[in-house]
């Protein structure tokens, strides 16, 4: 065989070796936006660090090994003694100890800790996704535990601690601990109030056993677990601890391990209880009100993770047109493919600097802030999750043949892109959440309007979008049919006002044209040529 016929020409290299924080320009600058001035560069450079890792040839290797070598269950020990371990790759553990390690279930005592935590979850998610679901249960556990003021004093130290100890041993011995969850049943789903799981109090004041079954509860090698289960005064959400205080192991029998579509890394089992041991977490028949913070939070981080997959989506289809050649030219250059990237790039900056303003909104803590919260967080949620899988398979057909086959990673953003849309409640839950808020809380819609309004009279495409909203919004007859559309429209227009007021004119230009303005496909690719797309689409390159 000839030598000549070996030899490589026209392909694009690997994207690698990068800083995947600074190379993402919108991210870097919503941090510097929503961080105080004193502390932008130590923020700056604490991101920067993790996202050159986030970008090495290492951790990208982790993140496909994590993949290849899926977790194991191991039920029994070679006796026939009852273990229920779950066994993972080397490369887990070294992806979730670099979580950790790097804050990113330490939000809520540091210094602009959600900004600089939600960034950096940003980042990492990048390098791969699926260890991300333990990260992000354990930082939303914290608000949780705080309604039982023992409760948190003895676990927020672990669970925000920057230690990461794999190994089932008590709590108290390790240098940090993670939490999972546990809420979903078979016979209920998203409805928790069906959960038929029985909780008998025992004679210590807060104790109690529980019996049941739990359709869906991940990462179950985690250290404790905040499940949900019917009390005698109803249903109430408890804390249950994988190993038990004297070292024993607390009855956690897993099932099975679900074989999912995507998220191959993580493990989602589904586990019996049959007189486990748990301790009771805020009032009897209070359970959903308490764990509704930990949903909140974790609801942000499927608005973050999907941020995370566009952006990482976006950077490879850039960068394989910056340097793939075909009809005469770079494939960058070309009008067809500029105007597909910048659409795709859009989609992306939108996400970001709506997560990062959200996350704003938990430092900042104020009366004003929760309100815009509830409103904001399940439109996003809504919105932001839906538009991650049509954009993970745009920019994989960007590659070609090429973003079809497993080696160049498109394939498993693009499985990994659903799991945030359906996690914390799928988008009709989402949706009539936003509709219970609207009807019971004045407060959330005032504070949303307030948000929207600030970018008022900067661009007549949005305030036409503005009018529209609030017309949909004096009709509420026969709202839960027209739930999603009313959500979406929300959704693109705090998008939007966020990018007049922060983006470059030409992205804000370009996204109020488009999905608000109504000049636009159904298909990426179909933005006004009119528009500055190549500034859009160099402000997406990420630079190696």
């Amino acid at each position: 065989m000839a030598a000549t016929t070996h030899t490589v020409t026209n392909q694009a290299p690997p994207l690698v070796g990068y800083d995947v924080f600074t190379a993402d320009r919108a991210l870097a600058e919503a941090v510097e936006r929503h961080t105080e001035p004193e502390l932008v560069d130590e923020v700056r450079e604490e991101l920067a660090g993790l996202g050159r890792t986030a970008g090495s040839a290492q951790a990208q290797e982790w993140g496909v090994l994590a993949n290849e070598n899926p977790p194991k269950l191991r039920t029994h020990d070679r006796y026939g003694n009852r273990i229920d371990e779950v066994e993972f790759h080397p490369s887990w553990h070294r992806l979730l100890g670099k979580a950790v390690s790097a804050g990113l279930t330490d939000a809520w005592g540091r210094p602009a800790g959600h900004v600089r935590r939600a960034a950096g979850f940003l980042v990492w998610t990048q390098a791969e996704g699926g260890h991300g679901c333990p990260v992000s249960m354990t930082h939303a556990a914290v608000p949780a535990l705080r309604t039982d003021p023992a409760l948190a004093a003895e676990w927020e130290p672990r669970l925000t601690s920057h230690v990461y100890e794999e190994g089932l041993r008590p709590a108290a011995e390790k240098g940090g601990a993670l939490f999972g969850m546990g809420m979903t049943e078979k016979q209920g789903g998203s409805d928790v109030r069906a959960n038929t799981t029985s909780a008998v109090p025992l004679s210590a004041d807060g104790e109690y056993v529980l019996t049941g079954h739990k359709w869906f509860c991940s990462a179950p090698m985690s250290d404790g677990f905040l499940v949900l289960a019917q009390a005698p005064g109803g249903l109430t959400c408890f804390l249950v601890p994988r190993v038990l205080a004297d070292g024993t192991r607390n009855v956690f029998a897993i099932q099975r391990l679900k074989d999912k579509l995507g998220n191959k890394s993580n493990a989602s089992s589904e586990v019996e209880f049959d007189g486990t041991w748990a301790r009771r977490v805020g009032e009897e028949g209070r359970g959903v009100r308490t764990i509704i913070e930990m949903v909140a939070a974790t609801r942000l981080d499927c608005v973050i993770g999907s941020a995370a997959i566009m952006r990482q989506a976006v950077a490879q289809a850039v960068h394989h047109a910056s340097y793939r050649s075909a009809f005469g030219g770079l494939l960058v250059e070309k009008p067809l493919m500029r105007n597909v990237l910048a659409d795709l790039a859009l989609e992306s900056e939108a996400a970001t600097t709506l997560a990062l303003r959200l996350a704003a909104a938990y430092d900042a803590d104020t009366e004003e802030e929760r309100a815009f919260l509830r409103l904001a967080v399940p439109a996003a949620k809504y919105w932001v999750t839906k538009r991650c899988t049509p954009v993970a398979g745009e920019a994989l057909e960007c590659l070609g043949g090429n973003g079809y086959v497993e080696e160049s990673g498109m394939p498993r953003l693009l499985r990994e892109a659903p799991l945030n849309s359906i996690w914390e409640g799928s988008g009709n839950v989402q949706a009539l959440d936003v509709l219970r808020a609207l009807q019971r809380e004045p407060q959330a819609i005032n504070a949303f309007l307030q948000e929207v309004g600030r970018a008022r009279g900067a661009d007549h495409r949005l305030d036409a979008a503005i009018k529209d909203l609030l017309t949909e919004l004096s009709d509420l007859d026969g709202i839960e049919a027209r739930a999603r559309r009313l959500v979406e429209r929300m959704a693109l227009v705090l998008q939007g006002s966020l990018l007049v007021r922060w983006a470059p004119p030409q992205v804000a230009d370009a996204f109020c044209a488009s999905r608000l303005g109504g000049d636009w496909g159904a298909a990426f690719g179909t933005l006004p040529h009119s528009l500055d797309l190549a500034s859009v689409v160099e402000r997406a390159r990420a630079e190696v």
